[in-house]
């Protein structure tokens, strides 16, 4: 799940940089709608799960950006 906020988090970077609006709502929504269904089950969990986040996070953060580019048709 750390990936996949993530990846939104680095898309909705770009767009706004590039000022898509739509883009920009969407994401902004699903990076919320995450963030409140991970809250709770990182809590809990030991170190390992935190680093399994981490790292799927760190790597939702390149794959968003490459993907945030594509969209709006920028270069990475």
């Amino acid at each position: 799940m750390g990936f996949l906020q993530v990846v939104f988090i680095a898309m909705n970077t770009v767009f706004i940089t590039q000022s898509a609006m739509l883009s920009n709502l969407l994401t902004a929504f699903a990076i919320s709608w995450i963030w409140s269904s991970n809250v709770k089950r990182i809590a809990i969990g030991d170190g390992v799960d935190r680093i399994f986040y981490a790292g799927g996070a760190a790597l939702g953060s390149v794959v968003g950006s490459l993907v945030g580019h594509l969209v709006t048709g920028g270069a990475p």
